[in-house]
């Protein structure tokens, strides 16, 4: 495995529009383009290392995921192909390669909207403590890992980098968003789970929960944007060996998360570095669940 690591990029032909978490985000007047870096996070917070190829597995899985689910919601991507987009200047393609989308620009929505297929994370915390996730009452007895009898809508505020998401409940969510585009929106993500989670089961991964984010065209249409799908918004399990009543296997930065909790850091800086094993074992992690949901090798 080529060892290169992309933490941050600079393009002088374009205007940085914005740096995130993981993405730079460059205007290019109509639209943007979303370079996907190997930085990762955790805890909301952004570690020292980064993630071989892990900018090229979100960007292609995100892609793949968009591409596929057109027919039950509309996306942002215009092309992942930048020699095909007009108008765009030089740029260094060897380091923008697998890593790189243009999109339409929209007004994004300012909530998380989350998915829950089993009860996992701070779902199952939250179930533990109050018997109900959200706000929406689940039956008593269930077990950590367990599949819920109906996928159920957790939204959360979306916080700026270094601060914590907010778990809202839907009655919240209306009285940000009003009632017709809550509902909306509610509904949109609920249908891309379920067939996304339909998909990636015949593929012998298990979807446990998963996190989307819209955006207003100039026409006030929803579209799905940012990313869909991928190891940093989701929770992969293996299908093969699924069992109840405890943590599962990831294909997921879950394997971050884990190591982070082994060594009792407080979430609060100096954020340590990641052991070479970790970040070497996270980044196979990435690109076999990329190779298993698409069928396809990852475009380096």
């Amino acid at each position: 495995m080529a060892t290169e690591i992309l933490l941050t990029t600079e393009l002088a032909e374009i205007p940085l529009a914005h740096r995130g978490k993981i993405r730079d985000i460059y205007d290019l007047g109509k639209h943007l383009m979303i370079v996907a870096t190997d930085r990762i996070s955790a805890f909301d917070v952004v570690l020292p290392n980064g993630i071989p190829h892990k900018g090229r597995v979100l960007n292609q899985i995100s892609a793949h995921w968009f591409q596929t689910l057109e027919t039950v919601v509309a996306h942002h991507m215009v092309t992942t192909q930048l020699e095909k987009f007009p108008g765009l200047p030089p740029l260094n393609a060897q380091m923008l390669a697998g890593r790189a989308m243009l999109v339409r620009k929209t007004k994004p929505l300012p909530v998380e909207c989350i998915v829950r297929g089993y009860l996992s994370g701070s779902s199952w915390n939250d179930y533990q403590e109050k018997g109900s996730i959200s706000g929406i009452a689940l039956p008593p007895g269930l077990k950590e890992s367990a599949k819920l009898e109906t996928p159920l809508f957790t939204p959360s505020t979306k916080a700026e980098v270094g601060n914590h998401d907010e778990n809202i409940d839907f009655s919240a969510m209306v009285k940000i968003l009003g009632k017709e585009l809550a509902e909306e929106i509610r509904s949109v993500s609920m249908r891309v789970y379920q067939q996304a989670a339909a998909l990636a089961e015949k593929r012998g991964i298990l979807i446990a929960d998963t996190k989307f984010e819209f955006g207003l065209n100039e026409n006030g249409k929803v579209l799905l944007i940012d990313e869909a799908l991928t190891p940093d918004s989701s929770r992969f399990w293996p299908q093969e060996g699924y069992t109840p009543g405890g943590p599962q296997k990831s294909f997921d930065k879950q394997f971050v998360r884990d190591y982070l909790l082994s060594i009792h850091w407080d979430k609060k800086p100096p954020v340590p570095n990641l052991p070479e094993d970790v970040v070497r074992k996270t980044s196979e992690k990435y690109i076999e669940v990329y190779q298993r949901l698409t069928g396809k090798a990852l475009a380096m």
